[in-house]
């Protein structure tokens, strides 16, 4: 193994233990911290499921297969995996108790029965009998009896039943159903019991001819990496009828975890491990709740009545580059317009679509779609093109992880309403974010509005990921889209660009390409610059080329968020090459690409990540930002960005992250983007109102009437 590799599962599961760190940060707001406990529970689920899961698939086929930058096979990263786990478990426990005991003082409490009075015991019985026991179904569990399935990462409370025979007996009863899973007691605002621990103190009563010798919670998280390729090679199919099939199959695939909040005993332990296939490294015990998701709920509650918990309040502010009431497109045909999300509203995006939809002169819109909100103005304004006669095409993701049954919903509906709906090519995910705009002028003119974005076109993410939206008329673009379209709709890729870098033939390759030409300056002895911002790393060639680069002198600055399989400050390799981790009130998302020095810059946006995903197996597309302006905007992020001390880790050469020393004036680039957004919305709303300069067309029209 080279030093300056690191396992990918490892890196992730480092990133997550930095989100963790955010529930133990004495500087956050108390439901904030909260909220990172709960963040990291279902981060953690989640790379159950997909990874977790997938290296169990892999070493089904393959028990020798290695991983290609570490060369642990899958059966080494797993045990790594679970091991890791295990450490992180109490620190989140502990996380989630301290945060408990500091809400006390507020009057937040979860109880237990230990702590309640007679009237609130009463109270609970009461609950219980009447609200709980006539929902719920129990099952006795043993020889004679077949084993139930589990529900994927549904919590059961367990119990190990005294029977006369040797074999185990065990009563189990699903604690989720029509009922609230948050008890609030009476008489109090915010003392509250989780319906499965009331349900696990009457299991006496539920299993009465019985005598319980062990109880517990138990949550199974199952495997979910389903494999689509393999469905797709019938053609004669719908892609959303194989779609909902898969879906259906994911909810029964194998368990790969079993969380307990209690000990069991041993025999109980085996009965459920043989019948759910799990080995022991694969049980993780718990002394927090084993589903912090009722973290979500309480929070709405909570905000109410206690604001001060929370982060201060920080709207998306309008951007103070565009003209509130004036048409969108003569200001995009003036100018570049750049938003920087969710510090700037996604409203100007919303009209510019919605403008689109309504104007005579626009003859189609063609858009990308990956993930959409629940009530989408997106698709709304779709849907209002293609009703006033717009030829509207838009690509649906059926197979945006976790987010399938929504699109295969939104395709539908899309279809319906008179859209033309395509998904793409059979074996690559279209994760692009791109839209065009095509019009004809009154001259017979054709003109394009091309918007390029690093995030998805959702109203309700875009107030909670980072994200950089560029709105453009350069003409080179827009023809270059609609090759992406064009081929998009033909199932063929695009392989040759000038301007856009398109994935998957003309991404990677460009990028190295433009490493090369800073190697090149480098050993001339030029200034020599790589800055790039992203979610995640883990393409072998470009990590090698990055060392390459880092080998020849050239400076590489790197803040990556996530997965960082390229460990900085390697002497001899990347001792040239610093990179840091952000993780702070919103999620860091947007993609900036930028090579050589100001007098030769090059920058693009993207909505790829430097994982072989991104740049060989799916659709994407990285756009280069021309207007000086916007140019500016972008390296003043990047710069900020590159100054925190605040919420920014520095990757040390043994791969594990600490925070960047504070040397001067603390800098939190998100509260800096927050302050700079509301002071330039201010500065615009001061200014005396002005007219759009109008086009020449709209002059002349205007001579014409006169």
């Amino acid at each position: 193994m080279k030093q300056y590799y690191d396992n990918r599962e490892l890196s992730w599961l480092k990133f997550n233990e930095r989100v963790l760190e955010e529930a133990l940060d004495p500087n956050v707001p108390l439901c904030e911290r909260l909220m990172f406990a709960a963040i990291f529970q279902s981060n953690l689920d989640e790379f159950f499921m997909i990874r977790v899961g997938s290296l169990y698939d892999r070493t089904l086929v393959n028990a020798d297969d290695r991983e290609n930058k570490t060369d642990m096979t899958c059966s080494e990263q797993l045990e790594a995996i679970f091991k890791r786990v295990a450490e992180l478990n109490p620190i989140r426990d502990n996380a989630y108790h301290g945060i408990m005991t500091e809400l006390e003082k507020h009057g937040v409490e979860q109880v237990n029965f230990k702590m309640l009075s007679g009237e609130e015991e009463s109270f609970l019985r009461v609950y219980f009998t009447t609200e709980i026991l006539p929902l719920i179904s129990p099952q006795v569990i043993d020889k004679r009896h077949p084993f139930p399935f589990l529900k994927n990462k549904e919590i059961y409370a367990v119990a190990q039943l005294e029977s006369k025979s040797a074999s185990v007996t065990i009563g189990l009863v699903p604690a989720s159903g029509a009922f609230s899973r948050i008890i609030f007691l009476p008489g109090t605002k915010h003392r509250f019991m989780l319906v499965e621990e009331l349900i696990l103190h009457y299991m006496p009563l539920i299993f009465e001819n019985y005598k319980i010798a062990d109880k517990s919670l138990m949550r199974i998280t199952r495997n979910a990496d389903i494999n689509m390729e393999e469905a797709l090679y019938d053609h004669d199919v719908d892609l959303r009828d194989v779609m909902s099939e898969l879906l259906k199959k994911r909810k029964k695939l194998s368990p790969v975890r079993m969380e307990l909040s209690r000990k069991l005993g041993a025999a109980a332990v085996s009965f459920l491990c043989e019948k759910l296939e799990l080995k022991e490294q694969q049980i993780f015990r718990m002394k927090s709740p084993l589903d912090l998701s009722f973290v979500y709920p309480l929070r709405s509650r909570l905000e109410e009545n206690l604001p001060l918990l929370f982060y201060g309040r920080a709207d998306p502010q309008p951007s103070c580059e565009i003209v509130k009431d004036a048409p969108m497109i003569p200001q995009i045909l003036r100018r570049d317009i750049l938003l920087s999300y969710p510090f700037e509203a996604i409203k100007p995006f919303l009209r510019l679509l919605i403008e689109a939809a309504n104007d005579p002169s626009v003859v189609s819109i063609k858009i990308t779609l990956y993930r959409v909100a629940s009530n989408s103005k997106v698709i709304d304004a779709l849907i209002a093109a293609a009703e006033n006669g717009k030829d509207v095409l838009v690509l649906v993701e059926l197979r945006a992880r976790f987010d399938e049954e929504n699109n295969i919903g939104w395709s539908k509906r899309l279809e319906h309403a008179g859209c033309t709906v395509i998904y793409g090519p059979e074996s690559l995910k279209v994760h692009s974010k791109l839209l065009l705009i095509t019009r004809k002028t009154n001259s017979g003119k054709i003109e394009y509005i091309t918007q390029i974005g690093t995030g998805n076109y959702n109203e309700k993410t875009s107030a909670l990921y980072t994200d950089l939206s560029l709105m453009t008329a350069n003409q080179d673009i827009g023809a270059e889209a609609l090759m992406v379209f064009n081929a998009l709709s033909t199932n063929t890729l695009v392989e040759n660009t000038s301007k856009l870098l398109v994935a998957p033939l003309c991404l990677q390759n460009r990028v190295i390409e433009m490493i090369d030409f800073e190697i090149a300056a480098a050993k001339r002895g030029e200034e020599a610059f790589i800055g790039l911002k992203m979610n995640s790393l883990t393409d072998k060639a470009l990590i090698d080329k990055l060392v390459e680069a880092s080998q020849a002198g050239v400076k590489v600055r790197m803040v990556i968020r996530g997965i960082c399989c390229l460990v900085a400050g390697v002497e001899g390799y990347t001792e040239n090459i610093e990179i840091t981790s952000i993780v702070g009130r919103y999620l860091e998302h947007s993609r900036i690409y930028i090579f050589g020095t100001p007098e030769r810059r090059k920058i693009y946006i993207s909505s790829a990540d430097f994982m072989t995903r991104n740049t060989l197996r799916r659709v994407e597309v990285a756009a280069p930002i021309y207007d000086t302006h916007v140019r500016k905007r972008i390296m003043h992020i990047f710069d900020v960005l590159t100054s925190d001390n605040v919420k920014a880790r520095k990757m040390l050469p043994d791969s594990t992250y600490v925070h960047v020393k504070t040397e001067g004036e603390p800098v939190d680039s998100q509260a800096a983007f927050i302050r700079e957004a509301y002071e330039n919305a201010a500065k615009s709303n001061a200014k005396k109102p002005h007219k759009v300069k109008p086009t020449l067309v709209q002059r002349i029209k205007k001579m014409i009437n006169k």
